[in-house]
């Protein structure tokens, strides 16, 4: 069997912070933000607005552009470290909500990989008759744990949700589409490079994104660039045989410096940073249903995902379009 994608979708939320608002209550401004990231607004959930709230909305948008309805959806899998509840899983919460009473949901925790980790996921369990068709998501709701006095944090994460629709698909009707290799990895000995400093075991409170901003540049071009060649390797293709690159949009400096060590022209990679910000793991899904949505992006195309997160935690997968 080949997971097909069929479909994605985004959204954000409506309001958007430019880095001048920000340079009102913090001591930072655009040129420092946009210097040191790339990032120029953000987005950020209404008061009433929760994770659910936008999973739900990139989920309608992505079933839209691939034809299909919730009925048609027995896996869904959420990517998140910002949930609505403790427990139950978001995914729960949506399934409920979408009106599908039959199939898997869960949660899967690998802060800006979560997407990645998803994807993966969601092939093995397709590819082993768990489920015919999933909804993947990416969806957060990051502004609530932040601290936004923090300048070294708070300048760089906003709110969004991106979906993806697998199907699985007999390997002889693929055409060669589908998922072609996934790439995992993670090093807790690094938790402590980019956390949250609260938990329902340790605080009982939510808590705040914590980094060591250098920390985490010095290790991400070498371990992404890790699993992306993995990923290569495992599939038989190369770089030269990429149409497009979709990096987790965190910082514009780690996306370049990831381009360079593959050396892949700037024109293939898809960069949206500067209008989202990090949205965690609904960076690489709000992405490319960008690039999907003004025709980047063909049917055909060889197209790699990549993230990088909390943990460490890290991924690539391949994906013919």
């Amino acid at each position: 069997m080949r997971s097909v994608v069929c479909g994605v979708g985004g959204y954000l939320p409506e309001r958007i912070v430019t880095n001048d608002e920000l340079a009102k209550t913090v001591d930072t401004s655009d040129e420092w933000i946009q210097q040191r990231t790339g990032i120029r607004e953000r987005r950020v959930a209404a008061k009433d607005e929760t994770t659910v709230d936008l999973a739900h909305k990139a989920a309608e948008a992505a079933l839209s552009n691939a034809g299909m309805t919730a009925q048609d959806i027995d896996l869904i899998i959420i990517a998140t470290t910002t949930p609505d509840l403790t427990f139950p899983a978001a995914a729960t919460l949506l399934q409920n909500r979408m009106g599908i009473h039959h199939g898997i949901a869960l949660d899967i925790q690998a802060v800006c990989s979560g997407f990645v980790y998803g994807v993966a996921t969601a092939d093995s369990y397709l590819k082993n008759n768990l489920g015919t068709c999933a909804l993947v998501i990416g969806a957060e709701t990051f502004s609530r744990i932040l601290d936004w006095q923090d300048r070294t944090t708070c300048v760089l994460f906003g709110d969004g949700a991106g979906a993806m629709v697998l199907k699985a698909v007999p390997e002889a009707e693929a055409e060669g589409r589908g998922v072609l290799a996934n790439r995992l990895r993670a090093d807790g000995e690094h938790w402590d490079k980019l956390y949250v400093d609260g938990g329902p075991s340790t605080t009982g409170t939510a808590g705040y994104v914590r980094m060591q901003g250098r920390e985490v540049f010095r290790h991400a071009v070498g371990m992404i660039s890790d699993v992306v060649e993995g990923a290569f390797a495992d599939s038989g293709f190369t770089v030269d045989d990429l149409d497009w690159f979709v990096p987790h949009q965190a910082n514009r400096r780690i996306i370049d410096g990831v381009g360079k060590k593959l050396n892949l022209p700037a024109e293939k990679v898809v960069v949206t940073v500067d209008r989202h910000a990090n949205t965690s793991a609904a960076s690489v899904p709000l992405a490319l249903s960008e690039a999907v949505g003004d025709g980047r992006i063909k049917r055909g195309d060889l197209v790699m995902l990549e993230a990088m997160g909390g943990g460490f935690t890290w991924g690539a997968s391949l994906i013919r379009w």
